[in-house]
């Protein structure tokens, strides 16, 4: 999705990027102090994963445009360039909201071409940040896939999705539903340096332990293992322990990506928290997005017996292939649900 075209002088209201065709209105409101909604309507709700990328869903669907998440690792800043926005502090609080996204889905599900393909919801931003607590766009967005038969998966660090638990449940009865929680930080002070935004560990925890009670079998990403902060065997070990402990029926971990304008973002914090890890990270990564594979490797070897120890590997874990220096939008992540 992509707004051009948009006068600079514009009386409207609108941002820079923001085609005025699909721009509503900009909503702020004193529960969300600091966050700024753009509401818009969007002329699609699916998004076609491209052909050859290594992720097991053929469509996606995004509800918002940045998230009040705050994580200073998020692989999807750029994507907020293409608004005219930053990637920084725009992307945290400078949230698109597509508004008419349920009716719009419900006019492609019913479409003769479609072929009820595997729908995938959390590649980007998380459908349940804060702003769905607003909008209310996912029971909406859950009834069409359902009603059209169409399975899907969802991943999220938002403990909002436990409100629609029930019509998940219902859900899962007519097609094949797929759940996710994201938990890479145990540690609270980094929790509050790196993902202000998001719920504690411990909620998310809790999310995993409702999601199990209810019947589903609920897959964690541990992700971004941030390098010299949350690699460290004891903290694997403590979270590894702890998703056991909440029911987590597999875990799927991988160091952390620094593309694009992300790396700049999540660096400027690293040498204002700690500068001594600066150099490290240049050798690290170099000038790439990537780790070493030295260091991929050590990782994965420090990992794998931790999940064997508390039953969180797979039956048949896939070896994760090489990523290219520019990969699609959608995340690597979607291997989760593999």
């Amino acid at each position: 999705m992509r707004w051009q075209n948009q006068t600079l002088d514009a009386d409207d209201g609108a941002l820079p990027g923001l085609h005025r065709a699909g721009f509503v209105r900009t909503v702020q409101t004193p529960e969300f102090e600091g966050i700024t909604f753009h509401e818009v309507l969007c002329k699609s709700a699916l998004n076609k994963v491209p052909a050859g990328a290594a992720v097991p869903a053929q469509w996606t669907i995004n509800p918002m445009r940045g998230c009040s998440h705050a994580c200073r690792y998020c692989f999807a800043r750029p994507t907020h360039e293409y608004l005219d926005l930053d990637a920084g502090r725009d992307f945290d609080s400078q949230i698109v909201v597509k508004t008419n996204i349920a009716a719009v889905l419900r006019k492609e599900l019913h479409r003769k071409s479609w072929h009820r393909e595997r729908v995938a919801l959390g590649t980007n931003t998380d459908p349940y940040q804060r702003a769905e607590g607003r909008y209310r766009l996912m029971p909406g967005i859950i009834r069409e896939l359902t009603d059209s038969g169409t399975p899907f998966s969802i991943l999220t660090k938002g403990t909002l999705l436990r409100r629609d638990l029930p019509l998940l449940t219902l859900a899962a009865r007519e097609v094949k539903v797929d759940l996710a929680v994201s938990i890479a930080i145990l540690d609270m002070d980094l929790h509050r340096g790196l993902e202000s935004g998001t719920p504690a560990p411990k909620a998310r925890l809790e999310l995993v332990r409702a999601l199990t009670d209810a019947g589903f079998s609920v897959n964690v990403l541990v992700a971004p293992v941030i390098p010299y902060l949350t690699d460290g065997k004891a903290h694997l070990d403590e979270l590894f322990g702890a998703l056991a402990a909440a029911g987590t029926n597999s875990v799927v971990a991988f160091p952390m990506h620094l593309r694009g304008s992300t790396r700049g973002w999540f660096l400027t914090w690293l040498a204002e928290h700690h500068p001594a890890l600066v150099r490290r990270y240049r050798q690290l990564y170099g000038r790439g997005a990537y780790v070493t594979p030295e260091y991929a490797t050590w990782l994965r070897e420090r990992i794998e017996p931790l999940l064997e120890r508390h039953g969180l590997r797979r039956d048949h874990p896939a070896e994760p292939e090489p990523l290219p220096e520019r990969p699609p939008v959608d995340d690597p992540q979607l291997a989760l649900f593999a």
